[in-house]
């Protein structure tokens, strides 16, 4: 029926201010009010509908992709929006295209690699979307390791122009979205050679199409890779291959901001330091952190919702089955990654301060926390993208049958989501840099040389290495105290276990590639710490609105302790915790599901998606899904006829027993 709340019963046990949440959760009044206003919009308006994209063939798909984006711009000109407003509105749109990277990566690399007069000549251009750019750095043969990428951009003094070239298979840019079919020119990285010496890898502007009839220019091989993982998805994305064959852009297209090549093929360094490449780097990792965040609550305000709809067994005297939600196994899968969420929201807020610190710090030519900022983001970028891509799975299996269908949302957000476990540096390399990182602060430790930031926890090793939990009841797991202190204690001595280890070793190269699981361990085991203390310290800041803050707690307390009930080998194996105290801890994080379970809808609902965001029949506002799952059974292009095509052909033989005259 429509117009009936399902789920108006699960409403009204909310302990807390619902309106109040939106607001935590959106960072401030004043995102609420843009995302609610422009995620609205964009759900109202027919040229934004999703209806029918996993069924489409990749080609009509790609089509309305662009369409899309073409619309969206006019809107956002319409409107007359402002970068902060369009930025929400292409999030809210929900696909895959060009345009993510032409805003996300092309113009970012330009305003962080380019000279000022570079950026006059590009940037205008580039934000009146009159060329289309991408960034074209992974290679068919290299990814992570950026120093081995193989295309060269060598210089010619006697024209004043660099050749880019692509001298192997290898060389051929592979994966960069928006290169397949649309992007009229791209940030290039390719190895600098001047006067016969190879300088490394720069970033080069180079125009691939032809601005008149998007051909692609002499010497300049270009299209698409392929289908990719799911239906719809990213395959709405023109991921691409580019080769080169000695193609010459003008000297000044070398983005120069911190190194150049003077007329007469001169490499000069500039006055800007080459460490201010970093600060991108950290605003790129912090939004991908912010998008965990967002994927992660996507796909448990789906499970959450369909879960206090779905009843299942249990039923007395014929009334009614039991809502899956009240099964404490479901709860055990589902609310730590709710909380999980929330504490991914948190940290990704304080890594927008840390990226500003960070600039600033830059700006005032101090680089003293730059390696910990760096260390920081990648570990976290790594342990939330890792636990979001599991988590939406886990979402999928919480749904049972019906989360396999395209329909429940789940499929498409999985496929689009998973990419970022490997973009921007594959997570577990990300984690061997973390713990590289942190062989090295607990090697400085007696040297005078104080860990900073996220390690300043370090700095008092001898005290987390010699020290014992005091929780005596299960409540006592709940002060903020003992479990900051548990994560810190924990994180330190396999921390310091690894240097141990690695000590022995006469070349530590080899120790590193001999002990590489053991430190990805200590690295998460710091990244988790991370991610508990920024919760704990949003707790300490003056919440409003009734009943928030009580629920917040929950929700950490949820988080701190599933992971340590998931990792107590951790913790038991470095001597912090007894097992009596696991066995508290367990106890209270049950405590706690049944604490969070009236709350559970209320507090999907502070996201404030729309059905259309959503994009989920199992996750609807109303709980509606039986009669609307029916209702999409029947709008499969399957199902335009009776009889299907090929019927005739091939099974109504078999059926007749006529194999001989089957067109097999």
């Amino acid at each position: 029926m429509e117009g009936v709340d399902y789920l108006a019963d699960e409403r009204k046990k909310a302990e807390f201010d619902v309106d109040e949440m939106k607001i935590i959760w959106a960072g401030s009044r004043h995102h609420f009010q843009l995302s609610d206003r422009i995620s609205k919009l964009v759900a109202n308006d027919p040229g934004f509908s999703k209806e029918g994209r996993t069924m489409l063939p990749r080609k009509e798909l790609f089509k309305s992709t662009l369409r899309k984006a073409a619309y969206g711009w006019k809107r956002i000109i319409e409107l007359r929006l402002t970068e902060e407003e369009a930025t929400v509105l292409r999030r809210y749109v929900d696909e895959p295209a060009f345009t993510d990277l032409h805003w996300g990566m092309f113009i970012p690399a330009i305003k962080g690699q380019g000279t000022d007069e570079q950026q006059k000549k590009w940037l205008p251009l580039a934000q009146k979307m009159q060329l289309i750019g991408c960034y074209a750095q992974t290679e068919l043969g290299h990814g992570s390791n950026v120093q081995g990428l193989e295309t060269t951009a060598t210089f010619d003094p006697q024209t004043d122009e660099f050749v880019i070239h692509s001298p192997t298979l290898t060389s051929s840019k592979w994966w960069p979205g928006g290169l397949g079919k649309v992007s009229t020119h791209a940030v290039v990285y390719a190895r600098l050679i001047t006067d016969g010496k190879d300088y490394g890898i720069n970033g080069f502007i180079v125009q691939l199409r032809s601005l008149e009839d998007h051909k692609p220019l002499p010497g300049v091989t270009v299209g698409d890779i392929g289908m990719k993982f799911g239906n719809g998805a990213y395959n709405s994305m023109d991921n691409g291959v580019l080769r080169f064959d000695h193609v010459r852009i003008p000297r000044d297209q070398m983005l120069m901001r911190v190194s150049q090549v003077t007329k007469e093929g001169k490499y000069v360094q500039s006055d800007v330091p080459r460490q201010l490449l970093y600060g991108t780097m950290v605003y790129v990792r912090q939004t991908i952190v912010a998008d965990a965040s967002l994927a992660m609550s996507r796909a448990v305000c789906i499970a959450t919702r369909y879960s206090a709809v779905r009843r299942q067994f249990g039923s007395q005297n014929g009334g009614q089955e039991t809502q899956v939600i009240d099964y404490k196994t479901q709860q055990n899968r589902l609310f730590p990654l709710l909380a999980s969420a929330y504490a991914f929201r948190f940290v990704g807020e304080w890594l927008k301060w840390l990226y500003t610190d960070v600039t600033q710090r830059l700006q005032a030519n101090d680089f003293s926390t730059l390696p910990e900022a760096h260390a920081c983001t990648a570990g976290l970028k790594s342990l939330t993208t890792s636990a979001t891509a599991d988590g939406i799975e886990e979402c999928r299996k919480l749904c049972g049958g019906h989360g396999y269908l395209c329909s429940s949302g789940l499929p498409e957000l999985f496929a689009v989501y998973v990419p970022a476990c490997t973009y921007e540096g594959d997570n577990v390399v990300l984690q061997l840099q973390v713990a590289r990182f942190l062989m090295k602060t607990v090697s400085q430790l007696g040297t005078g040389t104080k860990p900073v930031g996220t390690t300043s926890y370090m700095g008092r090793i001898e005290y987390l290495m010699q020290c014992r939990s005091d929780v005596k009841q299960a409540m006592d797991w709940m002060k903020p105290s003992a479990i900051v202190e548990a994560y810190e204690a924990r994180a330190a001595r396999m921390s310091v276990a690894c240097a141990k280890r690695l000590s022995k070793f006469d070349n530590q190269e080899e120790g590193f590639a001999e002990l590489a699981a053991d430190l990805v361990e200590a690295a998460v085991a710091h990244c988790q710490l991370i991610v508990v203390s920024k919760f704990v310290e949003k707790l300490q800041q003056d919440i409003p609105g009734k009943g928030v803050k009580q629920q917040l707690e929950v929700l950490c307390g949820i988080y701190s302790l599933y992971l340590l009930h998931k990792h107590q080998g951790d913790f038991l194996g470095t001597g912090y915790i007894t097992s009596k105290q696991a066995s508290l801890a367990n106890d209270q994080l049950r405590a706690l599901y049944s604490k969070l379970r009236p709350n559970a809808i209320s507090l999907v609902d502070a996201f404030n998606y729309t059905d259309h965001y959503l994009g989920s029949i199992l996750g609807r506002y109303d709980g509606n899904v039986y009669p609307k799952l029916y209702e999409a059974a029947w709008k499969d292009p399957l199902n335009d006829s009776d009889v299907a095509d090929g019927f005739h052909e091939y099974v109504r033989p078999l059926l007749k027993q006529q194999l001989r005259t089957a067109r097999l």
